[in-house]
């Protein structure tokens, strides 16, 4: 009976903050760029209004400059990325995580969480924690499958937030009522 698992050589990705000069790459700054939109675009399809973008190329500057953003690349093909930071109350975050779409299903989502996992547990941090937006009031299926799949890997909603009191300049670009799940994994 075949199988639908991926071959090793498409499941290794090289993982690695992004170096600062990547900040001064215009081109790569744009392939970045796009990959985080289209994945958002496509993952979060009818929650945001025509036209709303994740991301712009002077936040992924600024990212790579603050030393929070990773990549993965397969050969020299990027695949997928991923910010990490530590947060003011101690936990470390991830979030913008995303893959290549010809990639997704292969382990890159689950190699990049891995490696920030492991630089939390470098840096003496013990808890882990990301946000998932998540529609109010109907069912989103990428949204579902993200919320099991980070179930999965042991991370636990631990509080609801209300997403116009915590990004209040974002929520007019909300085209569907949403709250966002705050969710932790001990490392």
């Amino acid at each position: 009976m075949p199988t639908n698992r991926p071959s090793p050589e498409h499941t290794l990705c090289t993982i690695a903050l992004a170096p600062p000069g990547v900040a001064a790459e215009a081109d790569t700054v744009a392939l970045i760029t796009r990959l985080v939109n289209e994945t958002y675009g496509t993952g979060e399809a009818g929650m945001w209004r025509e036209g709303a973008l994740r991301t712009s190329p002077e936040e992924v500057r600024a990212l790579v400059a603050g030393g929070e953003l990773v990549l993965a690349h397969h050969g020299d093909d990027l695949v997928g990325a991923v910010r990490v930071q530590r947060l003011p109350s101690g936990e470390a975050e991830f979030g913008m995580l995303v893959c290549r779409a010809e990639q997704q299903g292969l382990g890159v989502g689950r190699q990049l969480v891995a490696w920030v996992e492991e630089w939390a547990r470098g840096q003496g941090i013990g808890i882990m924690q990301l946000e998932v937006l998540r529609p109010r009031h109907v069912r989103h299926p990428v949204k579902e499958f993200l919320l099991s799949w980070y179930a999965r890997i042991d991370y636990h909603v631990v509080r609801k937030g209300a997403f116009e009191e915590a990004y209040p300049d974002l929520e007019p670009l909300l085209a569907v009522d949403c709250d966002f799940l705050i969710h932790h994994k001990r490392l």
